[in-house]
């Protein structure tokens, strides 16, 4: 088995986390361990997948089927990241804007997560990183 196949994902996910934390950080003027998770510049699963595919299209090529489920992939979770989490975010705010005005307050109810899905601008900077560490890795591990 080659390894690179294994570990593209983990680099990947690990180097795109501390990036993701540090641009957050200095947007919010702030350590921003609150923004850590979905949502953010750049994308982590735009970048897991646009590394994984950029590491097959260099290894097998762009006509061999791998390719093409890897790019099928990349793009069920682009449009899953800019479509359907945004609106699980709306629907998030909806809900804790009504919760909030039933009494004043907010004590019975548990704070939902607003901030889900990414903008156009933050999948093109997880693809842009992707395609660049899969780059890195296909030439440190050669072949």
């Amino acid at each position: 088995m080659d390894l690179a196949y294994l570990l593209t994902p983990v680099i990947t996910w690990t180097a795109v986390g501390p990036i993701k934390f540090l641009i957050n950080s200095a947007k919010a003027r702030r350590w921003a361990f609150n923004l850590v998770g979905n949502g953010g510049f750049p994308s982590n699963h735009s970048a897991v997948v646009s590394s994984m595919a950029t590491l097959i299209a260099l290894r097998e090529g762009i006509g061999h089927p791998a390719f093409g489920v890897a790019v099928t992939l990349c793009f069920i979770v682009v449009i899953d990241a800019n479509s359907l989490r945004q609106h699980v975010g709306r629907q998030a705010a909806a809900i804790n804007r009504l919760a909030k005005g039933d009494d004043g307050k907010s004590g019975a109810h548990t704070w939902l997560r607003e901030r889900m899905g990414h903008t156009v601008v933050e999948i093109i900077g997880g693809l842009c990183t992707g395609i660049a560490i899969g780059h890195l890795v296909h030439a440190f591990f050669g072949r």
